[in-house]
């Protein structure tokens, strides 16, 4: 059996392959999310909208002035028609940056294509802002191959950010064309369906050594069994 690669080069950062989402926590987490980070976390993935904007703050709080091993991915553009527009990634971006307490987001993903807004004028404002050093890296999310390859038209995609687990493989052909492609594949609800979570997370794993599943947590036992699936280490 080939060995498990248990590290992933991320948005131009060496992360374990299991990460940390973050749609529950709030500003009162802060803490937690200094002890997932002395437990091994180093990819934190949030968004503009969870928690009214709390998970966000709350990562600013306990990582301002921390050193740059621990890659921290938003979102923006979620909600449907009109959310893609620029003026309102433009809004959003410059929000996520103030309660992220940064001058440059690591990865920042477009949350979801929007029906109205041509992906090349959504994608076109968040290359704005890597122009100017304000976002390192772009990825996509709930994406189909042929967006993929839209969106790389226009700029680098660093990762795709899909739900994905071993009860819901309805985008194997998306797995499947970011190993090809050198791409990260980020699995949103990762634990979904029937049996242990070390179960699921080991079939994560070996599915392609591009998938980097991000189970979400507020409790740092559970983080810890989460990571426990790369192994001793």
């Amino acid at each position: 059996m080939t060995p498990l690669r248990t590290t992933l080069r991320l948005a131009g950062i060496d992360v374990p392959r299991i990460g940390l989402g973050t749609n529950r926590l709030r500003t009162v987490h802060a803490s937690f999310v200094r002890d997932a980070i002395a437990a091994g976390v180093r990819h934190i993935d949030t968004a503009h909208l969870y928690t009214g904007g709390e998970s966000e703050r709350a990562i600013g709080e306990a990582l301002e002035g921390a050193g740059d091993d621990v890659l921290v991915a938003t979102k923006g553009g979620y909600g449907g028609a009109g959310q893609g527009r620029p003026e309102v990634l433009k809004a959003q971006i410059e929000q996520s940056l103030r309660s992220l307490r940064t001058d440059a987001i690591g990865l920042y993903y477009l949350h979801r294509v929007d029906p109205e807004t041509p992906l090349e004028e959504s994608l076109g404002a968040i290359e704005a802002y890597v122009d100017r050093g304000a976002i390192r890296h772009v990825g996509i999310s709930e994406i189909t191959v042929d967006q993929i390859e839209q969106a790389r038209r226009v700029v680098p995609i660093a990762a795709v950010q899909n739900r994905y687990n071993v009860a819901d493989r309805g985008h194997d052909d998306v797995v499947d064309h970011c190993e090809r492609e050198g791409i990260a594949f980020v699995a949103y609800y990762p634990l979904r369906g029937d049996g242990p979570n070390a179960d699921k997370l080991a079939w994560l794993l070996r599915r392609s050594p591009v998938v980097l599943p991000i189970p979400g947590t507020l409790s740092i036992e559970h983080l810890r069994e989460n990571l426990a699936a790369l192994g001793p280490g």
